[in-house]
């Protein structure tokens, strides 16, 4: 007999919904996982996994599907689209203190005991892939000041069906930790760095190490990442007059600069004059780099990726604000305080430490998380929506 799920949503510990999961039990209520269904979904659970798939574009559903569709329907959302792609906050912890992602006052970091341990980690992420999520990423805060980061990259690798282990870092503590990380299953890496001007980096992060994330770089192709992508994000009046020196890292070096669009998160005071958008910033590569030429990207893609003739790397744009992807997405976050998260820019969350940590079973933490996911809306709702929206940090979701 299927175990009630009432009893997750009165636990002691305190489930934070918030209202992406609609489902609200009293007190002693008796409801089963299959009358979650009903409550979610109006007795349609089959039908709507079946219109969503049948709606999927090339775009959405691989067809790497795994055949046991009653476990995949989970990450497939009302508008088709199948979620291969799950991103792994590990910690709010960071050794810097970016300006674009955490306000120069700090955030309050949650306490270490509502922080998923390696097991609960490793448990959740074994439920996403076994039910079709085929790449994980690894981020923060920074992922690097987590101490068991290599055990948590070794167990993971394993997982049957996994194909790519990536991480995202500031390269601050990268350099010493890279060839064991490679060894535990890393295959591929995101180093951030908004400027080549070591005085600049001091004022963007509040704190010294421009040295330390070049030889991070450096290390990473030695140790034969391809490519190693760096990570930019383009401020008016701050670095949008690096683009070209950023663009020349890719000539003789297995480098994929990805300038990112500005984006609102709450406390990096976001305006629309630091915004440097996409058609600029390609007009200012064009002018210097004229034989920059766009190549056939994933549908599932972020970036939109371009090459230079006479270059080993290549050049991409990452657009969130001014031409978003949000209609070929297929990522989904959990967040280091074991809350979930359909769509980077929206405030709907929901908890998965505290019903795991209440008994749940896998089946009833899909569940939660294939609620969730049927709840992701086809966008996000446009950059001025979004700086006024409530929202967490940077540092909180996760880069």
């Amino acid at each position: 007999m299927r175990r009630h799920l009432s009893k997750f949503f009165h636990c002691p510990i305190g489930i934070n919904l918030s209202n992406s999961f609609p489902l609200k039990c009293d007190v002693g209520s008796n409801c089963a996982a299959s009358s979650t269904r009903q409550a979610l979904f109006g007795g349609h659970w089959n039908e709507c996994a079946t219109r969503a798939l049948a709606t999927a574009s090339c775009a959405s559903v691989s067809e790497d599907l795994p055949k046991d569709n009653s476990v995949s329907d989970m990450l497939v959302d009302s508008f088709g689209r199948l979620h291969t792609y799950l991103r792994i906050s590990l910690t709010e912890r960071c050794n810097l203190r970016c300006q674009y992602c955490m306000p120069a006052e700090g955030v309050e970091l949650t306490p270490s005991p509502q922080i998923l341990t390696n097991t609960e980690i490793l448990r959740l992420a074994n439920l996403f892939v076994s039910s079709g999520v085929t790449k994980i990423r690894l981020t923060g805060g920074e992922p690097t000041v987590r101490k068991d980061i290599e055990d948590i990259c070794l167990e993971l690798s394993n997982l049957k069906g996994l194909r790519t282990l990536s991480m995202t870092t500031n390269g601050i503590a990268l350099t010493r930790k890279l060839p064991r990380l490679k060894d535990c299953g890393l295959t591929a890496l995101n180093i951030s760095v908004d400027t080549l001007v070591p005085a600049k980096f001091e004022f963007m992060t509040r704190r010294k190490g421009h040295e330390k994330v070049m030889n991070s770089i450096n290390a990473a192709i030695d140790l034969g990442f391809n490519p190693v992508k760096v990570n930019c994000v383009v401020m008016r009046g701050f670095n949008d007059d690096e683009i070209c020196d950023f663009v020349e890292l890719t000539r003789e070096k297995p480098i994929d600069i990805r300038f990112i669009e500005f984006m609102p998160f709450d406390g990096n005071v976001w305006n629309v004059k630091k915004l440097v958008p996409y058609s600029e910033m390609l007009d200012t590569v064009m002018k210097q780099f004229p034989s920059l030429k766009r190549v056939q990207d994933h549908p599932t893609d972020t970036a939109k990726n371009f090459t230079i003739d006479g270059h080993e790397g290549r050049v991409s744009f990452i657009t969130s604000m001014t031409e978003h992807f949000c209609a070929g997405c297929n990522r989904l976050r959990l967040l280091a305080d074991g809350n979930f998260k359909v769509c980077l820019f929206g405030p709907s969350e929901v908890s998965l430490r505290d019903p795991l940590r209440c008994g749940a079973e896998d089946h009833e933490l899909r569940e939660i998380i294939g609620a969730a996911v049927k709840k992701k809306k086809a966008s996000h709702a446009g950059m001025f929506d979004i700086a006024k929206t409530a929202n967490r940090p940077m540092i909180h979701i996760g880069g």
